[in-house]
């Protein structure tokens, strides 16, 4: 298992869940929402480099069959203009199949409500997506996913 920390993120329509890990790679703590938009490269941009992570990684949803949609598209374009903002820090996309369905029952059961913990969820949806990379990584010794090729934005 390699040393860092790493950074997940859940990327959303209205929100993009943000979690981290330990140095040792034990145990994923969420870190805060951020709001989709224009702003939201820049500020995970920073959370990239004020945690000093050693890689990124992105939840990628697809369907059940494994299937990707336009979600799976818009996901996979938000993390290669992501990984262009963080290199050369790695980033790299890890199935995502159930992960707010998971966090949102793990909440409920905490006995937080959806409407007051919609944007816990998201922080909770990441910190599910890099717990399952962490295990990924221990049991296969190898980074989870797939890597990501940066893109630059154009002016």
């Amino acid at each position: 298992m390699r040393r860092g920390r790493r950074i997940a993120v859940d990327v959303g329509d209205a929100r993009i869940g943000v979690a981290s890990c330990d140095p040792d790679g034990l145990l994923a703590t969420p870190v805060e929402t951020v709001p989709a938009g224009k702003k939201s490269l820049g500020r995970l941009t920073a959370i990239v480099a004020e945690y000093e992570a050693i890689e990124v990684v992105v939840g990628l949803p697809r369907s059940l069959s494994g299937r990707e949609g336009p979600a799976a598209a818009k996901v996979r374009d938000y993390a290669a203009r992501l990984a262009g903002r963080v290199y050369p820090v790695p980033v790299r996309l890890v199935d995502e199949r159930m992960t707010t369905v998971t966090a949102a029952a793990g909440m409920r059961a905490a006995g937080v409500k959806s409407k007051q913990g919609r944007s816990r969820i998201d922080q909770a949806a990441a910190v599910v997506i890099l717990q399952a990379a962490l295990e990924t990584e221990k049991s296969s010794g190898r980074p989870p996913g797939e890597t990501v090729l940066p893109v630059t934005e154009e002016l």
